[in-house]
């Protein structure tokens, strides 16, 4: 049975089942605060009028340049709820690579972060010359020129806005536009629809369900979600199934992050695993004694364990002890 008729809906099926309850984390210098379904929901809705109000119609282009984190999904969702698609772009583009993607998409709206990505960003939206609504998420530091909407004064603006209700999008209709990394020549703009987003989801939700899933599941979100990868499993299945998503701060930060979200899911690219168990490894090496045989004896009943093998009487006082 297909999930929804395009990712709006999705969303707003999730919005109405869980409500008040926590959707997206963010941390600040007191630890992570969450936004609840319903609060997101409202945001998305403010937005959207907002870019309405800005001239922002069905099949636009709408660039998204920011790190991980709660506006970016509101973002995204404001753009599809219009009807427009959305182009997410790599906070480490330089000002060429911004270029290309804003005139190769025809983007006529771009949404930003803040005052590091606005160096590489701004130049290029001004060489353009077609992008007519830029909005920030943080207070923007140096406008280049540039007439930039505040993300609180869009909000506030789409509060008072016309309430006319939306058009619904076609499952055969745009989505996004997302952009390879150019590693192999001139990026390449893959056009994904609702229906394949929501196909791919339904996939990832039948392999979850193999595992057994439940409505309390935590993913924490640290991959790019200028990334198809990122953008569909560390956005839309945990949209799809319920889930709150934490976003990490960075990669550098990620061991204490994910001590803070303790996620049940943990969505990777293989190489990056590689990299945390060389590290986890390096460090048990380094504390030795006890503690290593215990964190090995873990590893090895864990296993066991997670392969359905008997653990010995021994061995269930040594599980006892490592949890």
């Amino acid at each position: 049975m297909q999930l929804a008729p395009n990712l709006v809906q999705l969303f707003h099926n999730a919005v109405e089942k869980r409500g008040d309850r926590p959707y997206l984390w963010r941390r600040s210098k007191d630890g992570y605060h969450a936004m609840s379904w319903n609060e997101a929901a409202e945001r998305v809705t403010a937005l959207a009028k907002a870019l309405r109000a800005k001239g922002i119609q069905k099949g636009d282009r709408l660039v998204i340049v920011a790190e991980n984190r709660p506006e970016w999904l509101i973002a995204d969702m404001a753009a599809l709820t219009l009807g427009a698609v959305t182009v997410p772009a790599y906070t480490t583009n330089t000002v060429k690579d911004h270029r290309y993607v804003i005139e190769h998409s025809g983007a006529v709206a771009v949404v930003y972060s803040g005052a590091t990505v606005a160096k590489t960003l701004l130049p290029a939206i001004r060489d353009v010359g077609t992008v007519r609504v830029i909005i920030a998420i943080e207070p923007p530091k140096d406008a280049a020129g540039l007439e930039i909407v505040g993300w609180d004064e869009a909000l506030e603006l789409g509060r008072q806005a016309d309430a006319a209700p939306f058009e619904a999008p076609d499952a055969d209709d745009l989505a996004c536009i997302i952009y390879t990394s150019g590693t192999g020549g001139q990026p390449k703009g893959v056009m994904l629809s609702h229906g394949n987003i929501i196909a791919n989801c339904d996939g990832a939700i039948d392999l979850l369900e193999e595992l057994g899933v439940d409505d309390n599941e935590v993913f924490l979100s640290f991959l790019p979600l200028s990334h198809s990868y990122e953008h569909t499993a560390g956005q839309f299945v945990p949209m799809a199934i319920g889930a709150q998503v934490y976003y990490a701060e960075g990669v550098d930060t990620l061991t204490q992050n994910l001590g803070e979200a303790r996620p049940t899911i943990l969505t990777c690219v293989p190489r990056l695993y590689e990299v945390m168990r060389q590290r986890i490894l390096a460090g048990v090496a380094r504390t030795g004694g006890t503690k290593a045989w215990l964190f090995h004896k873990a590893v090895e009943l864990g296993t066991k364990k997670y392969e359905k093998k008997p653990l010995n009487p021994i061995e269930r006082v040594i599980d006892l002890a490592c949890d």
